[in-house]
């Protein structure tokens, strides 16, 4: 089954380059990168060192809700181009030993069971065997130590 990886949309990523609140109501803090694992969300690139990004909290959901987790996230301070949705796992993500995936279904709500810490090269191949289970909607691939936001990843079309 083709897998979908999509970074955070770019409406998300422009309003906090744009200085809007985050998630959690506050300006997006700006800092320089120390070139050592700043993930942008919208890239999915390392923001290189010396280059100006952003701290934010982002809810990767449509609405908030009990399980709609919050969490820091990093972008590049100027506007990027968003990487284009893939059907392999991009290469920012493939620098990481192990990830969380979890499962949520179409009310965003998290499939129990679905949360493994994953090995980065058995990612897409326990996503879609997840996704043999029809009640997942779509997946997060996150930070198996700190829980951050990585991707969203859905079938394929």
């Amino acid at each position: 089954m083709p897998l979908n990886f999509e970074a955070i949309p770019t409406p998300d990523a422009r309003n906090a380059q744009n200085g809007k609140p985050d998630a959690n109501g506050q300006r997006p803090e700006r800092a320089i990168s120390d070139g050592n694992g700043n993930p942008c969300r919208h890239c999915l690139m390392d923001i290189p060192k010396g280059a100006a990004m952003l701290i934010l909290g982002y809810r990767p959901f449509p609405t908030a809700q009990p399980y709609a987790e919050l969490g820091p996230i990093f972008l590049c301070a100027d506007k990027c181009e968003r990487h284009k949705d893939s059907t392999t796992l991009p290469d920012m993500l493939k620098n990481t030993a192990t990830y969380l995936i979890r499962g949520y279904d179409a009310q965003d709500r998290i499939v129990y069971g679905s949360g493994q810490v994953t090995k980065t090269s058995q990612i897409e191949q326990a996503i879609e065997n997840g996704f043999s289970n029809s009640t997942i909607d779509y997946y997060h691939m996150r930070s198996a130590s700190n829980n951050c936001f990585q991707a969203k990843i859905t079938r394929s079309d």
